[in-house]
């Protein structure tokens, strides 16, 4: 039970978040990250969407589940207007 608890917390604070600016950083497995800069576009019952512009001018939208934050499988970090980063997790 505490775990469909954390997901609802962690549902709602992406929820909240909608709109702004995020850091991802997803773990891709044997030692392999990637860190991306985007805007949280929109959230789903069980996935939201990051949509991720490059320098090439390409807009590319990547998704990601609430358990992947959970199991720290991805780390978000929302960046707000005074430059503070808040950790979601």
């Amino acid at each position: 039970m505490l775990e469909r608890n954390s997901l609802t917390k962690i549902r709602k604070d992406v929820e909240g978040c909608i709109g702004k600016k995020v850091i991802l950083k997803a773990n891709k497995g044997r030692k392999k990250t990637t860190v991306r800069e985007g805007i949280l576009e929109s959230a789903y019952p069980s996935l939201f969407v990051v949509r991720i512009c490059n320098q090439y001018d390409s807009t590319r939208r990547v998704s990601y589940t609430y358990s992947d934050i959970l199991t720290e499988t991805v780390e978000v970090t929302i960046c707000d207007e005074a430059q503070r980063k808040i950790k979601i997790s």
